[in-house]
């Protein structure tokens, strides 16, 4: 028969505990760094480009028969 209690959550990572959790919070902060930079210039680049649209500027890789 099982036990009702609960199992602790808590992980043992040893002696190396602070470099471990120093890496992985290092890597969450350089993941999301890079996701807000391509989020950034994904709008600079759209913004860019609905300027050079406004202005006459089309794109050479249209089809003819689009508009």
């Amino acid at each position: 028969m099982r036990s009702t209690r609960m199992i602790p959550t808590v992980i043992n990572l040893g002696p190396h505990a602070d470099f471990i959790v120093a890496a992985y919070a290092v890597t969450v902060l350089v993941v999301a760094g890079l996701i807000a930079w391509v989020a950034l210039d994904y709008a600079a680049q759209r913004r860019i480009l609905g300027e050079l649209e406004q202005r006459g500027v089309r794109r050479r890789s249209r089809r003819k028969d689009q508009p």
